[in-house]
């Protein structure tokens, strides 16, 4: 959740009270003694963040005053419809500052903008004019098909099209279409998707300012002819310009998750090995941070397979590049001497301790030798696995669901020389061993121990039907276990799922 930035709530402050003390200014100046000069009956005041001074009045004192009307009054009711408006700006505003993520932000901003121009439905066409995305389209009261439709008639013949198809330079201005059925110059197709979806008229704000540039266009329907009075104009302009800003920051994490999760997916697994007797299947989830969180399946000699689970300390770029290399260096300890997971991992911790003795990573390393290996021998499947300081894996049958006994050990990079004893255990016909990091116990936001109950039950309760699927398998568990299930969540930390599902 992010906290409004306190310059926000001094600016959001200093215009409330600038604009009443124009509001004051502009009514003793209205009745200010005749042969006084103005400039001594109302200064000038300086623009107060974007506000100008020459702002009209509020629509309900803008009507001609009676003759005998009390300038006393007239200073209380437009002080009062300054603070009125401003105090709305200044709630929605901060509601909009709430907003974690881009989706969020984009629905808060329709709503918003709906209650400042008096509408009902609207969408939003998220478009950057630097070209690299993320781009999208949301409604307010529209449905997906009605989005559809309204995309099907030419941007030329749209507000929100000239807006966004008009160039990159300067800030474009607002537009209005007041009564659609009755502009003669209007597309017909445009008239037959209005009249499809009941609007008579659209106002359309550009998000855009001389800082972030253009990011993309809001639209709002009415469904009679309409148009926002001039002060909806000014306070829903005054709105646009913060959350433009806002949306641009948003738009930057955004676009930093995405490539740290495309360098993570590129340091991973392309695709799993195909061994006789065992089926695999793997789920990596990655959080805004960018984690260092992985996972591995290779094939060894004689049949025998590899699995390995771990996580590298801190966040970012430089714990993905570390990710990288333990990773590489487990492969190659792997295939040298991975029938002693003890030996790999002992191997692993002396080039982490004297490559990057600042950083620390946990690691489960698994030999497993399925019932189809050739030396198995009838004798059914058997896995040797050893633990740096990390979860134990689930096994999941139709007659058992329990962890595997490991023994205590710290993380790599930890002690001065790591060794723990290797444990063993052979999975039945058609049970599947998971294999997982860490991040998906923190993720529930639950202590250690309830974290684990709450593995264990949603293992508990895969549904017999899809047992003989690892990856269904793997997506239940994660439903059940994560509170916004398969979706990163904003403070999510990365989530790594390994099924191995033994014949």
């Amino acid at each position: 959740m992010l906290d409004i930035p306190l310059c926000v709530r001094v600016d959001v402050d200093a215009v409330i009270a600038a604009q009443i003390d124009m509001g004051v200014c502009d009514a003793i100046e209205q009745y200010a003694p005749a042969g006084r000069p103005a400039a001594m009956s109302a200064p000038h005041l300086p623009k107060v963040a974007g506000i100008n001074s020459a702002v009209p009045a509020p629509t309900h004192t803008a009507a001609p005053l009676a003759p005998d009307t009390a300038p006393g009054a007239v200073i209380q009711d437009r002080l009062a419809g300054w603070v009125s408006d401003l105090t709305t700006l200044h709630e929605l505003t901060e509601r909009l500052a709430r907003t974690g993520t881009l989706d969020e932000a984009l629905d808060e901003l329709l709503c918003a903008g709906a209650a400042l121009v008096g509408a009902r439905r609207g969408m939003l066409v998220l478009e950057p004019a630097d070209g690299r995305g993320p781009a999208a389209t949301v409604g307010l009261g529209l449905a997906h098909a009605d989005l559809g439709h309204i995309e099907t008639v030419p941007r030329s013949a749209t507000g929100y099209g000239r807006i966004l198809d008009g160039g990159t330079a300067g800030v474009p201005g607002p537009v209005a279409q007041a009564d659609l059925f009755h502009d003669e110059a209007l597309d017909p197709r445009h008239r037959e998707v209005a009249a499809r979806l009941g609007y008579a008229a659209s106002y359309a704000l550009p998000l855009a300012t001389e800082e972030a540039g253009r990011l993309g266009v809001a639209v709002w329907f009415y469904d009679e002819p309409a148009e926002p009075v001039d002060r909806q104009r000014h306070l829903v302009g005054l709105y646009g310009r913060y959350a433009t800003e806002h949306l641009a920051r948003l738009l930057e994490l955004e676009r930093a998750r995405r490539q740290m999760a495309t360098i993570a997916d590129e340091l991973l697994p392309s695709r799993l090995p195909r061994i006789p007797g065992v089926r695999l299947a793997a789920r990596h989830l990655t959080g805004p941070r960018g984690g260092g969180e992985w996972y591995d399946a290779l094939p060894l000699p004689e049949g025998a397979l590899g699995l390995a689970v771990g996580s590298v300390s801190g966040s970012g770029p430089s714990a993905l590049a570390a990710m990288g290399r333990l990773r590489a260096s487990l492969r190659a300890y792997a295939v040298m001497e991975g029938e002693d997971p003890v030996a790999v991992l002992s191997d692993l911790e002396l080039l982490l301790r004297l490559t990057e003795p600042a950083r620390s990573a946990t690691a489960l390393f698994a030999y497993c030798e399925p019932a189809a290996a050739p030396h198995a021998e009838g004798t059914g499947s058997r896995i040797v696995l050893a633990g740096a300081g990390h979860t134990p894996p689930l096994i999941v049958g139709q007659h058992r669901t329990e962890f595997v006994e490991t023994s205590l050990s710290a993380p790599l990079g930890m002690l001065a020389c790591w060794e723990a004893p290797s444990v063993e255990f052979s999975p039945a016909p058609g049970e599947t061993v998971l294999l997982y990091t860490d991040g998906l116990l923190r993720r529930t936001g639950d202590p250690m121990d309830r974290a684990f109950t709450r593995l264990h039950t949603a293992a508990a309760s895969v549904p017999k039907a899809v047992r003989h699927d690892p990856g269904a398998i793997a997506d239940h568990v994660l439903r059940a276990v994560l509170p916004g299930g398969l979706d990163a969540g904003e403070d999510g930390e990365d989530v790594v799922m390994l099924a191995a599902r033994f014949e």
